[in-house]
């Protein structure tokens, strides 16, 4: 489902090769910072979430991060509910849970032209922060801090 979703135009727009990028989400399985969901609404999946220790990844060109800060990316795998607010609504509710448990810090680093992604993430309480390097090249760093 996942490869399939990341083979999805709208998807591999922002996530680039969609054979490499299933790899990096298969080998991350098993890494012990890193935490992976398949988000669903009425018991139909249409989201791939995930969250990590951006300080396992110290390339990531973040920068210094509070200790229990946490990463997210995530995307919307049906083409059909994209545009319907649940992008803002998942992460919302996500990091709210994850504030809830004692994280300082969430970061994510959308591409700065993925004006949808930008959204929503300041619709869920997201900050942008400053244009930052990253292995997936530039991004824009966005915080939201408990």
């Amino acid at each position: 489902m996942v490869r399939n979703w990341l083979a999805a135009l709208h998807v591999a727009e922002w996530w680039s090769n969609p054979e490499e990028q299933f790899a990096l989400v298969r080998d991350d399985l098993e890494h012990p910072a890193m935490q992976q969901f398949i988000v669903a609404i009425d018991d139909r999946p249409f989201c791939y979430l995930q969250c990590y220790d951006p300080n396992a990844w110290p390339d990531n060109g973040f920068g210094i991060q509070p200790d229990g800060t946490r990463g997210m990316d995530q995307f919307i795998g049906e083409s059909d509910l994209i545009g319907c607010g649940h992008g803002s609504t998942l992460t919302r509710n996500f990091i709210e849970r994850l504030v809830q448990s004692g994280t300082p810090r969430v970061v994510t680093d959308p591409n700065p032209a993925n004006a949808r992604a930008v959204r929503a993430y300041e619709k869920a309480g997201f900050e942008k922060v400053r244009l930052v390097d990253t292995p997936d090249g530039r991004a824009l760093l966005m915080v939201h801090d408990a």
